[in-house]
């Protein structure tokens, strides 16, 4: 961990590799999804919210987990403060990003310990910890990102109507869903040789879709789109979410 002062960060992550999974960085087979597996992105979370504590003990509001081919990078906004503080560790060859952040958490932790044990003050000690992190010259909304507001709905049921999620701004959805539908008819319905088992969910996933533009309703949260993100309040990890379309 480095411990030179005043420097400016510049994200490792910046979404502009898709094709990467963001919990362990692999390339290979990962085609158009975020993620390698699902039990890559559970094993991530699993390391993360494992050490909780250690952002608890440094009054956390704030925090973003990334990561290169050289680097983990742990970027901190304790409560009360403006400035972002970034812990840094070197990737290990052949361990995944969690093992090396379960690793930095451990030396992190020890720090902290050994100077809570000297001074008796558990304040005292989380300054020290904080005092060992680089001062990352940018502003807050890196670690705190805007309010999101994902669609309730399924996202098979924009997949079934080969409808893109941009869609559902538009102040014509309803006709944009009744064009989709028409066109998925005259593929799958049976009495033109399609597949009735298909054609039934086209259907379903048609009337979902038109009941949410009559009433659309949303999932509120935070996240960023290439980082893991932490909440304070809540006290655990949010996994990378998903661009969301403009307008929203």
């Amino acid at each position: 961990m480095k411990e030179e002062k005043s420097t400016m960060i510049v994200p490792i992550s910046n979404g502009k590799e898709p094709n990467r999974c963001l919990s362990c960085g692999t390339m290979g087979n990962i085609g158009r999804r975020r993620y390698c597996s699902i039990d890559c992105r559970q094993k991530l979370r699993q390391k993360l919210d494992m050490r909780c504590g250690l952002l608890q003990a440094l009054n956390t509001r704030y925090a973003t987990f990334y990561f290169s081919d050289l680097l983990i990078v742990m970027d901190v906004l304790p409560c009360g403060q403006k400035e972002i503080r970034s812990f840094f560790y070197p990737r290990t060859p052949g361990k995944s990003p969690g093992e090396d952040f379960s690793r930095m958490a451990d030396i992190l932790g020890e720090t902290w310990w050994a100077e809570q044990r000297r001074t008796k003050k558990r304040y005292f000690a989380s300054l020290h910890l904080l005092n060992l992190a680089v001062l990352n010259h940018v502003p807050p909304q890196s670690v705190k990102p805007p309010l999101l507001h994902t669609p309730n709905i399924t996202p098979a049921s924009l997949v079934y109507l080969n409808l893109e999620k941009s869609s559902l701004d538009s102040s014509e959805l309803k006709q944009i869903i009744r064009n989709a539908y028409r066109r998925q008819v005259k593929i799958h319905h049976p009495d033109l040789g399609g597949d009735a088992a298909m054609f039934r969910k086209i259907h379903q996933a048609y009337e979902d879709l038109i009941r949410w533009s009559e009433n659309p309703n949303f999932i509120r949260h935070r996240g960023f789109p290439d980082k893991w993100f932490y909440e304070g309040d809540k006290n655990r990890w949010v996994q990378p979410t998903p661009l969301q379309p403009k307008g929203r």
